[in-house]
């Protein structure tokens, strides 16, 4: 999510910037001149005075880059600061071999919600904030197989195995008692005449070809179908979250209780965060929120770097990784892609 900014700044602030932005994501304590001297003696090759530091630095914050605590004379970087930083001055870190080897392994199950779940502990694992994937949207998920079984006199639980592996269970109350027979007689019929079709194909076929069965099995099958169609809403809605405790290890918001509360909450009720991972699948690439760039007030003091995964060249979904502003962007961007990639892959070859 770049911004395009207005204010250009001189080569000296941008190397002064991105060695204060990186020294305080470094240690998490605000920035002096002193420090930022020795830094750049020792790495840039920059030769500046402590009091030439001291004047970029003031022109720096008067542009809103960067921003002086209350009990400190160092400074830190703002939202707008990181905007810049990530945007024009970051370098990337590529993940070392042994960690796409790792998550290769980790992303090989045969079953997507296994490849999905891992995905999220990765993400969290890697970069020890929390990982959230959004389970990908399949419009045409086929029926593998279908069993009634008797529950009581009234109930009857439907198992429902879809073509991806999923397995749904779902009772159905009735009006009729169906004996063991009956139900094993609907069984065979449903699987013997609709394996392998997607559920609206089923719907369509069933509202034509039921009108020609007897009463009861075409309450029973309509019950069915009903209940095999809440497995698409469940997926629809869903979203899997790993590793939300890290962020109370994370000094910039444990120290919050308001902010943990709030930021809580929305991995509890998952609704909002799953319409905004839905708004990243629309767009290309790594999308970075910083701050209140999401416009979701729960995630003011929180960053969000997201990317849409895909299957069989089409996106599905969308993963990401929730952790403080103070994050080591140039390590979770790199984790965040590849990791969205190498799921892509276990997809499209599942």
């Amino acid at each position: 999510m770049a911004i395009n900014f207005d204010i250009r700044i001189d080569k000296r602030a941008q190397i002064l910037l991105k060695t204060l932005v990186e020294h305080y994501i470094s240690d998490g304590q605000p920035v002096g001149s002193r420090t930022l001297s020795q830094h750049l003696s020792q790495g840039s090759g920059l030769d500046l005075s402590p009091a030439t530091i001291r004047n970029v630095m003031s022109d720096l914050e008067v542009l809103g880059f960067i921003t002086s605590p209350h009990t400190s004379s160092g400074r830190i970087p703002t939202q707008r600061g990181y905007r810049l930083f990530v945007d024009t001055l970051l370098t990337v870190q590529p993940l070392q071999s042994q960690e796409i080897q790792l998550l290769k392994y980790e992303l090989s199950s045969p079953n997507r919600n296994e490849l999905i779940s891992s995905a999220a502990d990765m993400l969290s694992s890697l970069t020890q904030f929390a990982g959230v994937v959004m389970m990908p949207k399949r419009k045409n998920i086929a029926f593998k197989h279908l069993e009634f079984l008797p529950l009581s006199s009234s109930r009857i639980l439907v198992i429902i195995v879809t073509d991806d592996g999923n397995v749904q269970n779902r009772i159905i109350l009735t009006d009729k008692h169906y004996g063991a027979s009956e139900l094993v007689q609907a069984t065979n019929f449903f699987n013997q005449n609709y394996a392998g079709f997607s559920f609206e194909e089923v719907r369509i076929r069933l509202h034509q070809e039921l009108k020609q069965m007897q009463s009861d099995m075409t309450r029973l099958m309509s019950a069915a179908l009903d209940a095999s169609g809440k497995v698409l809403d469940d997926e629809k809605d869903s979203v899997v979250i790993a590793g939300e405790r890290n962020l109370l290890q994370a000094d910039d918001l444990s120290t919050s209780v308001t902010s943990l509360r709030k930021l809580f909450e929305v991995f509890e009720r998952k609704t909002s965060l799953m319409q905004l991972l839905d708004n990243c699948q629309r767009a290309e690439g790594i999308q970075i929120f910083i701050g209140g760039e999401s416009g979701y007030l729960p995630l003011d003091e929180c960053s969000l770097i997201t990317s849409p995964y895909e299957t069989d060249g089409q996106i599905v979904g969308t993963l990401g990784v929730i952790g403080p502003t103070r994050m080591a962007y140039e390590r979770v961007i790199p984790i965040v892609d590849i990791t969205a990639k190498l799921l892509s892959n276990a997809l499209s070859n599942h």
